[in-house]
């Protein structure tokens, strides 16, 4: 087992992921410095033995010289506010000596370009930037057995590297800043566009008087299997659609995969179809379930 015995680490925003993140990387060792704008999960990870920071700066600070600083937000502009803001990650590196070689590692799923940005401000002030985006859901994260995609220098990965034998069970370098993004919005195309493969299948055999339990038994194993059809797919079928991953992060990241895409001069026409599909579930009141509920804007019924 990976220990973290010594290491002081940073962790801004303890959400669906964040948390059972932290919670590994304390685990195994790591003195823990958290910040989160809601402060309930703060105070409950603080009886845990981790330490409270009032700022994204006063995280840095703390952190200094050698240590790292994790982020796991929701969207760019979050990530753009914990880093430039008034109070954000580039003050305590700027102002505090200490902060020279201070690596920084954003874990959502941020617009390429803009990772890019912040890669450039973060180095200006003396740190060290890293795009690490993941996949596996929180049940990845509690398990510690995300994908982890990383952008970034190869010595920043050795610094980092034991911190992603925690939180994952595959961690590959994809290459310089950014193209750990650029392999997350590939990722979350494949994913959003199985979802819509699989709440269609299931509700064409719904619809024409199968069981959909007995149909998804009977894919499994063949060309159709995959990892959604075993976990989304039986979401629909059971109709539980706890957040694993929200509807309104599955839509916000097919928006990013197109506009990247609209960048670089190119259409993702399926894309754009799942997107709209998701539009439909957020314009609903359903954007903070399970991204398996997309059933319900084919299926209203579904699940």
């Amino acid at each position: 087992m990976t220990t973290l015995d010594g290491r002081t680490i940073g962790f801004i925003g303890l959400g669906l992921m964040g948390k059972p993140m932290a919670r590994n990387l304390h685990a195994a060792g790591a003195a823990m410095i958290i910040h989160n704008r809601s402060q309930g999960v703060v105070e409950e990870l603080a009886a845990d033995g981790m330490s409270a920071a009032e700022t994204p700066a006063d995280v840095a600070a703390k952190v200094g010289e050698g240590g790292t600083v994790i982020m796991s937000l929701p969207d760019t502009a979050a990530v753009e506010k914990v880093l430039q803001g008034p109070d954000g990650v580039i003050g305590g590196l700027s102002n505090n000596a200490k902060g020279a070689g201070t690596l920084v590692i954003d874990m959502g799923t941020t617009k390429v370009t803009a990772t890019r940005r912040f890669a450039k401000d973060v180095t200006a002030a003396a740190g060290v930037y890293m795009d690490a985006p993941v996949s596996g859901g929180t049940i990845g994260a509690i398990s510690g057995s995300l994908t982890i995609m990383v952008g970034g220098p190869d010595d920043a990965l050795q610094r980092a590297a034991p911190l992603f034998d925690v939180l994952g069970q595959s961690t590959t370098h994809v290459g310089a800043v950014g193209t750990g993004q650029i392999a997350k919005a590939a990722n979350q195309v494949i994913v959003g566009l199985n979802i819509g493969a699989v709440a269609e299948a299931l509700t064409l055999a719904k619809k024409a008087g199968a069981d959909p339990a007995r149909v998804r038994a009977a894919l499994k194993g063949g060309f159709a299997d995959s990892r959604i059809l075993e976990v989304h797919g039986l979401r629909m079928i059971e109709g539980k659609f706890e957040p694993g991953g929200k509807c309104v992060t599955q839509r916000k990241d097919m928006d990013q995969a197109l506009e990247l895409a609209a960048e670089l001069g190119f259409q993702l026409p399926a894309t754009a179809l799942n997107r709209d599909l998701y539009d439909k579930i957020v314009e609903a009141g359903m954007g903070d379930l399970d991204h398996a509920a997309l059933i319900k804007a084919i299926d209203p019924e579904g699940g």
